[in-house]
């Protein structure tokens, strides 16, 4: 995969790259690429089906892990087991640069479905509690995603 190819989409405040895609990797793996800024990330939750693992390129990111909370930064690598809760959020001045690997591969498919075309020049919206209306919650169920 050539460096900035992928599929981008804004996402719920973040900007996504999805850059290997399930049909690319017999299913094998999903790779995508995040920036998040400060006081971006997910509501807690769980994938079915995949575990997802998180490689910090640049920033830092606080992470809940089932029960556990803790800061991660710069080069650190976190590794969530699938249906364990899950969210991070970037609790710092800057935005912060990382990749989810998904193995197998498939919840990456809900950013290309359910993300926002992103427009050059403009800051990425954030989503309100009206954007996870019916279609946004009927994909996470498609992918295996369960807010909790």
């Amino acid at each position: 995969m050539p460096a900035g190819d992928g599929v981008t989409k804004w996402f719920s405040g973040d900007v996504y790259t999805v850059r290997l895609q399930s049909a690319q990797t017999a299913g094998s793996v999903g790779i995508v690429e995040a920036s998040v800024p400060p006081g971006g990330g997910p509501v807690p939750h769980t994938h079915e089906e995949q575990d997802e693992t998180f490689y910090l390129l640049s920033g830092e990111l606080e992470f809940l892990n089932g029960d556990e909370t803790f800061t991660a930064v710069t080069g650190d690598i976190v590794h969530i087991p699938r249906m364990v809760k899950h969210r991070f959020k970037n609790v710092g001045l800057h935005t912060t640069r990382l990749l989810f690997i998904y193995t197998p591969a498939g919840a990456e498919g809900l950013f290309i479905e359910g993300g926002d075309e992103p427009t050059p020049g403009v800051q990425v919206d954030t989503w309100g509690p009206e954007r996870f209306d019916e279609r946004i919650l009927g994909l996470f169920k498609k992918y295996g995603v369960e807010a909790v």
